[in-house]
């Protein structure tokens, strides 16, 4: 292992989870994230923990069950970290964990270069930036984004609690991504166009903006190759799929463009919004699928302050 993942892993398990002797630690991989899973289960037991390992098959999409064996073993652990393909954040499976009280990462998409040169950003600025994003979420009405090639989305937050993800997960049922670095919250209402220059989960890199018709909180409408496929990947749920389920402001200055979500969605200063499963977030949706979109120089306003400015993070 390389000193710099030696050191990522080792901030994941003791600075970000605070895992102590004795707890019963949970590592969650595929047979293509073993290698992590490995790494972050030895340095759960090196710092005295029950540590296991659960390698299962791939879901069929992000937010798809686990099998029963591993959702009844999350809920038992004291502490899950899932370096899978497909994500467990938006996952029934996942809620139930964290309501019994597991602390809980998710680092779906992860690679052992990502977490090392992502987790390697300031934490005190990411805790900072989280929770100014967080808080202006929290106490705003109402979120607009709009950008150079046409963006103009309006997103109701009302009645809905913010989350920061900045890696602060030590208190009993804490729950976050790694690598971390964004605040983000599940729409009650959404309006409007949202054009994608970035990347789309599933899909990856776009080839040119990729242009989004959302009505009445759902995706009726993608242009262009990358946008087909991604009606397809959600539509194939019903139509909770193409609910919006989350939006999200990218606050890590570590994270670049690579077409995997996990990183694209953290880069400083970008937008992102999701389809599908908002249920384990504060909404009300839950389906095995959870889509996220990148738009990489939005300007985003929360009651009309602005909050990104052409990619740049204004507080």
């Amino acid at each position: 292992m390389s000193e710099d993942l030696e050191k990522a892993v080792r901030t994941v398990v003791r600075d970000c989870l605070g895992v102590k002797p004795n707890e019963n630690v949970l590592v969650v991989c595929n047979p293509a994230t073993r290698e992590l899973g490995d790494a972050l289960r030895g340095e759960a037991e090196a710092a005295g923990a029950e540590s296991v390992l659960a390698v299962m098959t791939e879901r069929d999409s992000h937010a798809g069950e686990p099998p029963a064996t591993v959702a009844e073993a999350m809920v038992a652990a004291d502490v899950l970290l899932a370096p899978t393909v497909q994500s467990l954040s938006h996952t029934a499976s996942r809620k139930l964990a964290t309501e019994s009280g597991t602390r809980t990462a998710t680092l779906p998409g992860a690679t052992t270069e990502m977490l090392a040169r992502v987790m390697s950003d300031d934490i005190n600025e990411l805790i900072r930036r989280g929770g100014k994003v967080a808080g202006l979420l929290d106490r705003g009405t109402e979120a607009r984004i709009t950008c150079d090639h046409g963006s103009d989305l309006r997103l109701g937050l009302q009645g809905r609690k913010a989350i920061p993800d900045a890696g602060q997960l030590q208190h009993e049922g804490a729950f976050g991504n790694l690598p971390c670095g964004e605040g983000f919250i599940a729409p009650a209402t959404a309006e409007g166009t949202l054009v994608v220059d970035g990347s789309i989960a599933g899909v990856g890199l776009v080839t040119e903006p990729v242009r989004l018709s959302i009505e009445d909180g759902h995706l009726v409408d993608a242009t262009g190759i990358e946008g087909e496929q991604l009606m397809e990947l959600l539509t194939v749920h019903g139509p909770d799929g193409t609910n919006v389920a989350e939006l999200g402001i990218g606050t890590n200055g570590k994270a670049i463009l690579t077409g995997n979500i996990l990183e694209d969605e953290k880069i400083i200063g970008t937008a992102h919004v999701a389809f599908g499963a908002s249920a384990a977030i504060g909404g009300n949706i839950q389906v095995p699928v959870h889509l996220d979109v990148v738009s990489l120089r939005p300007e985003v306003t929360i009651d009309d302050a602005p909050v990104v400015l052409e990619g740049r993070l204004l507080v």
